[in-house]
């Protein structure tokens, strides 16, 4: 009972508990607040995105698949740093309405940082290799790569790494630092390059003929003529190999989308070779 009272005591005697019930109300304000303002930030920089690409559009700087890219590549690494900023504000705001002296925190942190800054140089490396990757356009979101030698297709780009999804469903982070050889295959367009080795007894006049029959067949299909930017290249006879001889051949597609027409293309001329009594050479033993 004598608890109980003492309690009930304090309880009445608000100058004790009401300055901190307020001060607890304005850290949730202020929280409250830095959640608001970045799903605002995140809308506008939606906003932007879609102005960016207008304007851009309007301007002819490229179709609109490379500059939805780019915006997106842009606006998403953009949408972190904000966050990151006003949450770090937040947070500062929020301690300081608690009544903890953040001077003395902050300078540890510049002392650390800067501690960090000599120790960290590879952070910093990658750091600068993510913003030069974003200032030269180098590789958007959605692009299909080869970054050292490792395919796959971009999905996320950080300051400090870059995400790339395989074929086969496997994540690669690489360190944007790290990167020594990047080979982008959808800027503005894209090449299928077709080879088939065939037996030296093979007419090689009447294979190409083949090839090139495929192509235009494919070129008339509903399904890929919107892929196909121009009338397939037989490039010939590239080099007498071991087993055969090697024909070469290429088409020009839309960005990403060679490897889907490259198939159609292969099967196509699997067939019209098989019909025609043209078999290609056994492997080696």
């Amino acid at each position: 009972m004598q608890i109980s009272t003492e309690a009930a005591l304090a309880l009445a005697r608000t100058d004790q508990w009401l300055p901190w019930a307020l001060r607890s109300l304005r850290v949730a304000l202020i929280l409250g607040a830095a959640w608001v303002v970045t799903r605002v930030a995140r809308r506008l920089l939606e906003r932007l995105r879609g102005y960016a690409v207008r304007t851009m559009d309007r301007r002819g700087e490229a179709d609109a698949i490379e500059l939805e890219k780019r915006a997106a590549t842009i606006i998403a690494v953009l949408a972190k740093l904000i966050g990151v900023a006003i949450w770090m504000i937040a947070a500062v705001m929020a301690l300081t309405e608690l009544t903890f002296n953040i001077q003395p925190l902050l300078a540890g942190l510049g002392v650390a940082g800067l501690a960090l800054g000599l120790g960290a140089q590879t952070l910093i490396k990658d750091w600068i290799g993510g913003l030069l990757l974003l200032i030269e356009d180098q590789i958007r979101i959605g692009d299909a790569v080869i970054v050292n030698g490792i395919a796959g297709v971009v999905e996320e780009i950080n300051l400090r790494t870059t995400m790339l999804r395989g074929e086969n469903g496997a994540v690669h982070i690489i360190s944007n630092g790290a990167i020594a050889t990047l080979s982008n295959m959808t800027r503005e367009y894209a090449y299928y390059v077709f080879e088939a080795t065939l037996s030296r007894r093979t007419d090689v006049a009447r294979a190409l003929q083949i090839v090139e029959e495929a192509a235009q067949e494919l070129a008339a299909d509903p399904s890929f003529t919107q892929l196909l930017l121009a009338p397939a290249e037989m490039m010939g006879v590239e080099r007498l190999a071991e087993r055969g001889v090697l024909i070469r051949a290429r088409v020009k597609t839309l960005p990403a989308k060679q490897a889907v027409t490259g198939r159609e293309w292969n099967r196509r001329v699997n067939e019209k070779l098989a019909a025609a009594g043209i078999e290609l050479p056994l492997p080696a033993a």
